[in-house]
């Protein structure tokens, strides 16, 4: 049974990242200056990253799960484990980059959300991720671009959309100015959405 979500406390929360950390120091940041009633309960990492030190250097429980050499069904145990030893209530994939196993997401049913830098269901799938994403939306001559929050399942980036904003392209001309003009969209989104389950407007878990 997956933890019952208390509006007394601050909703915790396990942060699952692989990159650099740019959207956990969002997240944090936003509980520290009190826009977000969360905490981090649990940052998991699967492989050496960037994100590692950040949360380190916050003082942030750390757990480092590569899945390269363990088999699935120990890979989802130990994760599962770890996450529910914190006292996670909602999973938030920030950069994450391994695609979750469905026994995994079974478990955390309507519990796990993910950021992703488009309008989904455009530019979504397995191997679009960060510049990829970026390169696909100049390439296709879109006008628009933008950010979406969605539940995670086992059909990758086409999981329910919580969350959704758009911004023109304009004059961005190649995935890193694309990116500049996403990001800060992408971590207040998500910051948004983290606390509509934090004060209730979103149930968990998500039906």
């Amino acid at each position: 049974m997956a933890p019952t979500l208390s509006t007394k406390v601050p909703l915790p929360i396990g942060v699952l990242v692989s990159g650099e950390g740019t959207t956990l120091e969002a997240i944090a940041t936003a509980i520290d200056e009190g826009r977000l009633a969360a905490r981090i309960a649990l940052v998991v990492s699967d492989r050496p990253a960037r994100a590692i030190e950040r949360a380190k250097r916050r003082g942030l429980p750390v757990v480092e799960l590569p899945p390269r050499g363990k088999d699935p069904p120990g890979w989802v145990e130990a994760l599962d484990g770890a996450l529910r030893t914190a006292g996670a209530e909602l999973v938030v994939l920030a950069g994450f980059l391994s695609v979750l196993p469905p026994e995994w997401l079974a478990r955390w049913h309507g519990r796990a959300i993910n950021l992703h830098p488009s309008l989904l269901p455009r530019h979504g799938g397995r191997g679009l991720y960060g510049p990829r994403v970026h390169a696909a939306v100049l390439e296709s001559g879109d006008r628009e671009t933008g950010a979406t929050v969605h539940l995670v399942t086992a059909d990758v980036d086409r999981g329910p959309i919580l969350a959704q904003e758009r911004v023109a392209v304009g004059s961005a001309r190649t995935p890193e100015e694309l990116r500049t003009l996403v990001a800060p969209i992408e971590r207040r989104l998500l910051v948004e959405t983290i606390q509509r389950f934090a004060d209730g407007a979103l149930p968990l878990p998500y039906r």
